[in-house]
């Protein structure tokens, strides 16, 4: 073997050598690399993930309140209820109610008495002979006229001393429903003492004279004045021409 064929030899030996070691790094190299990268499942284990709850919502940050009633200008006073002023309230409605029914219902005895009012009184008069009343249908007129008187001051109870609330005023048609309680209020009073009057000339056996003669024209404007006072205020029906502010 000749000199030149060994050192052909010799140094493909060395180039082999040499690919052989480069080969071994780069495979110690990818092994250390691959033991050194975290696990995806780990990762993903280990890693905290953002919730939708811990975000933070942009929309709600930047979406405009509407405003209180103290951006308004109310002071906490003016807002809280009044308990006082609301038990007023309450009184007030009740007592109304009560006496709108009550008025309501003091109109049957009165028609009632109007109707039964020509029969106790005495007829015959001016030359033709005088018819007196029974005593029937005399005590039966005054007990309705007493019922009457009583049920109407019992329903303007409820009207006067039901509260008053500061600062409001009657207008349109209670107006008018107000402004006829000076008209059949005194009538109220005027006509039963008229006609005790007359009870007592028609059992002295006497001709109803003087003020006790006025004691039906009393009643009649009375109950017209009443019943006016009621429609007035009453559904389906409303006087329209008090209307005022």
């Amino acid at each position: 073997m000749t000199t030149a064929f060994r050192r052909t030899l010799a140094v493909q030996a060395i180039a082999l050598s040499c690919l052989i070691l480069s080969a071994t790094g780069r495979a110690q190299t990818a092994a250390a690399t691959l033991a050194d990268a975290p696990d995806p499942a780990i990762q993903n284990q280990s890693t905290p993930q953002a919730t939708p709850q811990q975000q933070p919502n942009q929309q709600d940050q930047t979406k405009p309140t509407a405003p209180n009633l103290g951006d308004l200008g109310f002071t906490p006073q003016q807002t809280q209820a009044n308990a006082q002023m609301q038990a007023l309230l309450n009184k007030r409605t009740h007592m109304l109610k009560v006496h709108q029914t009550l008025g309501l219902l003091t109109a049957i005895p009165m028609a009632a008495t109007l109707i039964t009012g020509p029969q106790a009184k005495s007829k015959g008069h001016n030359g033709e002979p005088i018819t007196e009343p029974t005593a029937g249908n005399l005590d039966f007129h005054i007990a309705l006229g007493g019922v009457t008187t009583g049920m109407y001051w019992t329903t303007a109870y409820y009207s006067i001393f039901a509260p008053k609330v500061p600062g409001v005023q009657p207008k349109g048609a209670i107006r008018l429903h107000r402004a006829l309680e000076y008209v059949h209020g005194p009538g109220m009073i005027i006509t039963p003492l008229l006609g005790i009057e007359a009870y007592k000339q028609e059992n002295a056996g006497e001709k109803v004279h003087g003020l006790a003669s006025y004691h039906g024209t009393a009643a009649y404007v009375t109950a017209i004045a009443y019943g006016t006072a009621i429609i007035a205020v009453s559904w389906p029906i409303h006087l329209k021409f008090w209307e005022k502010e």
